[in-house]
């Protein structure tokens, strides 16, 4: 669940999921799909780390709702007759400052493959129009920074670096962790607890957060 979000996050969100009653498939892959007369068949594939792969299906399913994702609606464009650069999933590949590899020609949003929100590509375009036709040479947009929230139950918000993003970078000796636990005053008085956490990621001897 949130694999690439913090682990502290991903571990709590799945607990409250598990809590809540939710029937969470770790280290699943859907395999396939059967209608039967009953309702629908979805085999599974289980890949548990240091554990044989096996095929489990969930048998008369009433609804499948299946986040596939989003991928770049680049294919057919010709973009390589123009010497445009492509990763393997389609992206277009920018530098900092939105340029591709055809000078002239820019790319900004989703179809770069990074930070996908709205609001980061406005962000992007506002930074290269100030650039191409204000004449900031330097206008460029940081993504390292960006927040992004997900409407889960507790809902999460995140800023910044994860643990692991900041153990990589700076070196674990150079991280140090602040975190808590509490249960929300909405449910105070409440048989059933939620967990909310927290965590502050700090680095470097000014423990910059």
């Amino acid at each position: 669940v949130l694999r690439t979000f913090d682990s502290m996050i991903s571990a709590n969100c799945t607990e409250e999921l598990e809590n809540a009653g939710v029937d969470v498939w770790k280290y699943a892959q859907v395999k396939s799909v059967d209608k039967t007369s009953t309702g629908l068949d979805i085999n599974v594939e289980c890949s548990v780390p240091g554990r044989k792969p096996t095929v489990r299906t969930i048998q008369d399913v009433d609804c499948l709702l299946w986040a596939i994702g989003r991928d770049p609606n680049t294919e057919g464009l010709n973009l390589e007759n123009l010497g445009l650069e492509l990763d393997e999933k389609g992206h277009i590949v920018v530098d900092e400052f939105q340029n591709t590899s055809r000078k002239g020609i820019y790319a900004v949003g989703d179809v770069c493959g990074r930070a996908l929100l709205t609001p980061v590509a406005i962000a992007a375009g506002r930074r290269l129009a100030h650039r191409l036709f204000e004449g900031q040479e330097d206008s460029k947009l940081d993504y390292n920074n960006i927040p992004t929230v997900v409407f889960s139950h507790p809902p999460i918000g995140t800023v910044g670096l994860t643990e692991e993003e900041a153990v990589k970078a700076k070196g674990r000796e150079n991280v140090k962790i602040y975190s808590t636990s509490f249960s929300p005053m909405y449910h105070a008085v409440t048989r059933r607890k939620t967990k909310c956490v927290m965590k502050l990621v700090c680095v470097d001897k000014e423990e910059k957060v």
